[in-house]
This record gives C-alpha cells, structure tokens and sequence, in this order.
C-alpha cells in the first residue's frame, strides 16, 4: 500500500466509509472537504474508531463518495433522486446538485439514462470504442486488475460503462444489448452485467 496516501474513515448513520483524503477533498469548499482538512469553523466528532461521525442517510453517501471518485453520477434502480439532490446540498457539491437537476429535468421529460456495462480485452477496447452506435456513448472505461498470479497473456481487461438516452416508451432489450451497442458479435467477450 502506498504510505503517501491518507485513508480518512467516516461513520455516516452507523455506517462505517473508508476512503482517501484526496477523494473527500476533490471538491475544496465541500462539507467533506472541510471536514478532512480539520476546519474549525466545522465542528466535528469521531467515533471510538477515530471515524468523523455524519448523521446522514448511507444508501445515499455511498452515492456522494462514489460521485466524489469517478465525477459521474450512478444511481441504482429505486433511488430517489429528490435524496440525492437533498445529500448533495448538505455536502455542498455545486456540481452534483447541477447534475441531479439534469437528471430530474429528463426525467420529468419522460426521459431515462440507460447504463450498461461491457466487459472487454485490451485488444478489443477501441474496436468497440469506435463502434458505439444506436445512441450509446462511452461514460468511462475501468482497468480491471489481475491477481497477482493470473496469466498476463490475454493484455488487461476493461470495464467499459456506457449509457443511452431513452423514453419511457422504448424498451431496451438487455439480452441483446451488447450486439446493439457496438455492433459487436456473440462470440467476443463483451456481455452487459
């Protein structure tokens, strides 16, 4: 492990979130950012652990940290966009609070984004880049790591996470997704998850 990065825990609702302090600082006047930097104007306590205690929601702070990771908004089936929008105001996220918005007016427009995620070889990686069609768009793509004793002849493999604007009247077929994101055939890795 890297000695240089500092873990920050936090106890949000009984919860227990470890992170590093780069992630909760990516955003400087943010509540988390203020937090980890030890502002005196923030009152803050800590747990028997020495974790900074926040009395909030965790379904939905597991939303903020993973928006404070990757800059990009993922919501799960059944999250209401109204708490995230409400969490992302208590942390003073600008940017969140920006995109929750976007997502609400979509949504209030009968309009849904649709992520899928491809798994994929570093050989076929820009093949299915530069093959998206049907409205898919690349969201981000994710290394994903080997273990330690795994054969490295295959290159790395990618998470690929890509999403489409629908209606609420169209019906994305999951089973045949991933022919029709990329016009890529059966018989290669990519499979949605």
């Amino acid at each position: 492990m890297d000695d240089s990065v500092q873990w920050v825990k936090l106890n949000v609702g009984g919860t227990v979130f470890m992170t590093t302090k780069t992630t909760l600082c990516r955003y400087d006047n943010s509540f988390l950012s203020r937090l980890c930097q030890d502002d005196p104007s923030l009152p803050s306590l800590k747990d028997e652990q020495g974790a900074y205690l926040v009395d909030r929601d965790p379904r939905y702070f597991g939303i903020v940290l993973n928006f404070l990771r990757h800059g990009k908004l993922i919501l799960d089936d059944g999250v209401s966009l109204e708490a995230v929008h409400e969490e992302a105001s208590f942390y003073v996220l600008d940017e969140l609070v920006r995109i929750v918005k976007k997502h609400q007016v979509e949504k209030s427009n009968g309009q849904t984004v649709v992520y899928r995620v491809l798994q994929s070889r570093e050989t076929e990686l820009t093949h299915i880049l530069s093959t998206l069609s049907n409205g898919w768009r690349c969201e981000h793509v994710i290394p994903v790591e080997r273990p330690y004793n795994a054969a490295a002849s295959d290159g790395t493999e990618f998470l690929i996470i890509v999403s489409k604007d629908t209606t609420n009247c169209e019906r994305i077929d999951i089973n045949t997704t991933h022919q029709k994101i990329g016009k890529v055939s059966a018989t290669q890795s990519q499979s949605p998850v």
